[in-house]
């Protein structure tokens, strides 16, 4: 399930990018005693009480002439479309203003559910005076200090509170994959010639795709599949238009909601510097992951093109090194038949659950092969390995001493699991924890 999405909203020099910081637990957006400081929206991961969501810092909404005033109206009301929950921010230093009840009628519009806190709520004193904000009709006002950090927890309780219910998915065998990659790799192609249809606008001109688009079909096997087709991810540095943006967010909405994601590389131009980000995204996010190079009908090959393009891939990608790769074309649909069966495949590879006597028999296996390591005249003890979730396949190694646990033997034993166990197209995580 996609994370649920909080945009911090309000007029300019309330101290939305403060607040934003403080609950992000990183000093991210610029802030500065200036109004229009933050311009465009800037994104985070936020947590509270088991709760993970995404967050949207924007700009403060003003309805004067001064300069970039629309684009940053137009970002703050991206973020509101965005949003599944939305913080109003007001200040309690100068009271309810004509701009503060002007972006409330905009919120109403929305139709969404809203947060309204009061900031600048330094003392006790001001925190009386928060009651004159009840007559912008959103409740009640949440006091906090965004300097202080103070009412942030009562702010969260109430955006958690107001968050979508999640659907129990258990009992759906349907496989959830999306397309990733650059803008114009080739991925609304995919879509089409996969599905044998034309279901998504198609165009050489870079970022057509806005929004993810699903579309369920079933394989010849009666295999149900979910293709979340998405929006093409540019480099930060060159992501001005603010649908560009969207479509980033929106994008890595997609992976989130995703069991398998196909990493599409234009074969044409080879991979590039980007590539390696965008995989980044599903990569950390723990999905499973085919490499797609596409268009490979245009590549001018000779006997060995193939293999050259595999080792370059596997050279520059090696933090990829589980994942297929495979070489197909939209336009001719040359090998696009095999895709179905890699998804199944490396969707089942991502639920496989190894019993622990097993498992520990590969361990016997791998410390008699490459005994454990010694740091500073003390030697690494595993004393056995249990798995303890899926998606991606996770285990737990029990140690004398987790810091003497080097990634080098970590990294040896994972390549241990996948020589006995058929784990391709996943990743493993390994984590080391002291025995009692």
């Amino acid at each position: 399930m996609a994370l649920p999405v909080v945009a911090i909203v309000g007029r300019p020099n309330v101290g939305k990018s403060t607040v934003f910081n403080r609950i992000a637990r990183q000093r991210i957006s610029i802030v500065e005693d200036t109004p229009g400081v933050t311009r465009d929206r800037i994104y985070a991961h936020g947590s509270w009480l088991n709760h993970d969501f995404s967050m949207i810092d924007t700009g403060g909404i003003d309805f004067t002439d001064q300069p970039f005033i629309d684009q940053i109206r137009t970002q703050a009301e991206i973020a509101i479309e965005e949003a599944d929950v939305i913080v109003f921010m007001v200040s309690a230093r100068e009271g309810v203003t004509d701009i503060d009840e002007r972006v409330a009628q905009i919120l109403y519009r929305a139709k969404k559910d809203v947060v309204l806190a009061v900031n600048k709520t330094d003392n006790p004193e001001q925190r009386q005076d928060i009651y004159d904000f009840y007559t912008l009709g959103f409740g009640d006002p949440i006091p906090v200090s965004g300097a202080q950090g103070t009412g942030l927890g009562d702010l969260l309780d109430a955006i958690v509170a107001k968050f979508p219910l999640e659907k129990d998915d258990e009992a759906d065998d349907t496989i959830k994959f999306s397309l990733i990659g650059r803008p114009n790799v080739g991925k609304s192609s995919l879509v089409n010639a996969i599905l044998g249809e034309h279901r998504v606008i198609v165009s050489e001109i870079e970022g057509t795709t806005r929004d993810a688009i699903d579309t369920r079909f079933t394989d010849d096997d009666g295999q149900e599949f979910t293709m979340i087709d998405t929006a093409g991810i540019r480099k930060r540095g060159k992501v001005w238009e603010s649908t560009e943006k969207y479509a980033v967010m929106r994008a890595q909405s997609a992976i989130d909601r995703s069991d398998v994601v196909l990493f599409v590389i234009d074969g044409e131009e080879g991979l590039r510097e980007q590539d390696k980000k965008v995989a980044g995204y599903a990569h950390e996010a723990g999905r499973a992951i085919i490499i797609v190079v596409n268009k490979w009908d245009l590549v001018k090959k000779d006997t060995y093109s193939m293999q050259k393009f595999t080792d370059k891939l596997r050279a520059e990608l090696q933090y990829l090194d589980y994942a297929p790769i495979v070489f197909v074309s939209a336009l001719t649909k040359q090998r696009l038949n095999v895709l179905p069966d890699m998804i199944k495949t490396v969707s089942v590879n991502q639920q496989r659950r190894i019993q622990s006597s097993v498992l520990n028999d590969v361990l016997l296996r791998a410390v008699a092969i490459t005994p454990t390591p010694t740091v500073k005249g003390k030697r690494l003890r595993v004393y056995y390995l249990t798995q303890v979730a899926i998606k991606p396949p996770t285990f737990v190694a029990f140690v004398n001493d987790p810091e003497l646990f080097h990634f080098s033997y970590q990294r040896f034993l994972i390549n241990q699991l996948r020589a006995s166990f058929d784990f391709s197209g996943t990743p493993i995580h390994l984590i080391p924890r002291q025995r009692k």
